[in-house]
């Protein structure tokens, strides 16, 4: 037996190697990267605000407009395209940083449990607490930051 079929890819490959489908199962659905975010200038640490981009269906956890996101809202961030090095903005439980930095993806990941719940039914996921942009004030962001994600900007702990 080959070791990729002994272990899963997102162990024996790296995020360059994926296929489109390995690449999207690795989304678990918590729809924090979709969320508006404020950039510490000195500390360059990343703060989480509760307010979802205008396309996040926030009760389902997806982008309405995946497919051409990028598009339809300028500071939206292909994953993809970015070098990897700067995922340190990313939450800690987000595969594609925890995949980068040589981490296990969680237990409760779809890919590790099944269940394609995963992050709503670990309740990591910006269902019911996030807000539209429509009932936030864009200009004043910084009355929104949230502690319930982690402010980003450190490398995570391996063994996390």
């Amino acid at each position: 037996m080959s070791i990729s079929e002994e272990e899963p890819f997102w162990s024996t490959k790296g995020l360059d190697e994926l296929s489109t489908a390995e690449w999207e199962s690795l989304c678990d659905g918590c729809a924090k990267c979709c969320l508006h975010k404020l950039e510490d200038e000195d500390s360059r640490v990343v703060h989480y605000t509760r307010v979802a981009c205008r396309l996040l269906d926030i009760e389902r956890g997806r982008c309405t407009d995946y497919a051409d996101r990028t598009r339809q809202v300028s500071d939206c961030v292909n994953l993809r395209e970015l070098d990897f090095a700067l995922f340190v903005w990313l939450p800690e439980t987000c595969a594609y940083r925890r995949v980068h930095e040589g981490r296990p993806l969680p237990d409760w990941h779809p890919l590790i449990s099944g269940d394609s719940s995963g992050a709503q039914a670990q309740l990591d996921s910006v269902r019911n607490l996030a807000i539209p942009e429509s009932a936030a004030d864009l200009d004043n962001l910084e009355e929104e930051i949230i502690q319930w994600i982690s402010p980003a900007g450190q490398k995570a702990d391996p063994q996390a």
